[in-house]
Formats: C-alpha cells, sequence, structure tokens
C-alpha cells in the first residue's frame, strides 16, 4: 500500500506488491475490523468501512473474508487496534510517512526504525515531515474507467479539486470533509472506485537519483512488508529511466 510519487511510479510497484496477497489481506481486514468497530457495522452507514470494504473488492478480496472482517468487530471480540503515524527521511533526503495499525506500539515502532536505519533512513519525531504535506481525500480509478477528460468532468461535477490522470490511473484529489460525498457522486457516473481514502499529498516532490531509488524502494518494500503498516506516503519523484532500470 505504497503512497504517492508518480502515478506510473506506483502502479509500477503495484505488480510486485500484488504478489504479497495473503499479506495484503490481512491488512484490509485490519481496516474492516477497525473500521466497523469504530462506526455502525454497515458500510451503506459508515463511510470508513464502505471505503475499506471498496478496497478490499478492488484487491479482490473473498466476500466470505470481508464479512468475516466485519462479524469480528460486530461481537465484540476483536482486537483493539491503534492507530499510530510515524515521520522519516528515506535515502536521498525523501519525506516518508508511515501509517499504522497495531495492538502493539512498542513492536511497531522497533520495527519501522529498524527499517529506517538499515535502508539508508533516519526515523524523525512526530511532525519532523508532515508539514510538507498536505492532508487529503484520495479517490482512485484505473485508467479504463475511461479517458482524463472524461474523469476530469466527472470530478468537476462532483466537487472535486484536482485530478491526476495517466494511461494506467486516475488519482482525484478532494478536501477532507468532501471526501465521501465526491466518492458517492462520481460512484454514480464512474462506478465503484479502487481506493477512498485520506492521504498525504507532498507540497513539493523530491527527485531521486538511480542510486538512491534502489535504497528508497527497497525500504518502502521492507516497510510495506511489515503486517502493522498500512501505507507509506512519500515526496519522492523517480524518473521514467531510473524505474526502467530497476526494472
Amino acid at each position: 500500500m505504497a503512497g504517492h510519487s508518480k502515478f506510473k511510479n506506483i502502479m509500477h510497484r503495484k505488480g510486485a506488491q500484488d504478489k504479497k496477497r495473503a499479506a495484503q489481506f490481512s491488512k484490509l481486514s485490519r481496516e474492516i475490523t477497525v473500521a466497523a468497530k469504530m462506526g455502525m457495522p454497515d458500510p451503506d452507514m459508515n463511510p470508513r468501512l464502505r471505503a475499506a470494504v471498496n478496497a478490499a473488492k478492488a484487491q479482490s478480496m473473498p466476500k466470505d473474508n470481508i464479512q468475516r472482517a466485519i462479524d469480528k468487530a460486530s461481537r465484540g471480540d476483536a482486537e483493539n487496534y491503534e492507530e499510530i503515524r510515524y515521520e522519516g527521511y528515506g535515502p536521498g533526503g525523501v519525506a516518508l510517512i508511515v501509517e499504522a495499525l497495531t495492538d502493539n506500539r512498542n513492536r511497531t515502532a522497533t520495527n519501522v526504525r529498524t527499517a529506517f536505519a538499515k535502508n539508508g533512513g533516519n526515523l524523525g519525531a512526530s511532525g519532523a515531515v508532515s508539514h510538507g504535506f498536505e492532508r487529503l481525500g484520495l479517490i482512485e480509478y484505473p485508467g479504463s474507467v475511461g479517458d482524463a477528460d472524461k474523469v476530469f468532468e466527472a470530478a468537476l461535477e462532483a466537487g472535486a479539486d484536482d485530478v491526476e490522470s495517466d494511461e494506467e490511473a486516475h488519482a482525484i484529489w478532494v478536501a477532507v470533509e468532501n471526501l465521501h460525498p465526491v466518492a458517492r457522486e462520481l460512484e454514480k457516473v464512474l462506478g465503484e472506485a479502487e481506493g477512498v481514502k485520506l492521504a498525504w499529498k507532498p507540497n513539493l516532490k523530491t527527485e531521486v537519483s538511480a542510486e538512491d531509488a534502489a535504497t528508497l524502494l527497497k525500504l518502502i518494500d521492507v516497510l510495506d512488508d511489515d503486517d502493522d503498516v498500512q501505507t507509506v506516503w512519500g515526496n519522492y519523484e523517480i524518473p521514467d529511466a531510473v524505474m526502467e532500470k530497476l526494472g
């Protein structure tokens, strides 16, 4: 569940992440359970749960798994997860924000700190890098829903603030308070989104060298592999030529 650079960079990495299906389902189940515990267990009455369920469906998570996670929360026998944010710097001075859901704060902090230390980065204090990002809502669609003009027009009508498109995907940015209303309007035109979530959008991008890019992507992979880590956001921009060399 890596964060934002150029959208094609994300999609390139997403291919590798899809192989880790079991781990991905575990993270999705955790988010569904937390969302169901925090509000109504009905996705139609709980925007966060609806977004979590839609994200699970987009990853082809079986319906039984989704329902099991909701039922677990409804019965009250689900683990108590805490939402934690970590901030730090990766190779090349790239700013990273790591979002986690954990039932053991000490374990998660140790794992995240170790990942940074062993892969050319360093973990900072709370607020170390988030001042360089804007907290926004992000609605994601695959490129197959339509061309950039169609998505832009739909997003504009729905009340979105910005759209980033390429051949493979569309990223629609909205104010936090408008995330779910805009998502509902877009669903009428474009169908269910692949992702509806709160995100960290960098104010400025940092272009990464070939050498730093390899280490940075390794750091992000290590973080992604941690069961407690839900999302990694960054202000990195990796040139297409570098991505092609990294394969």
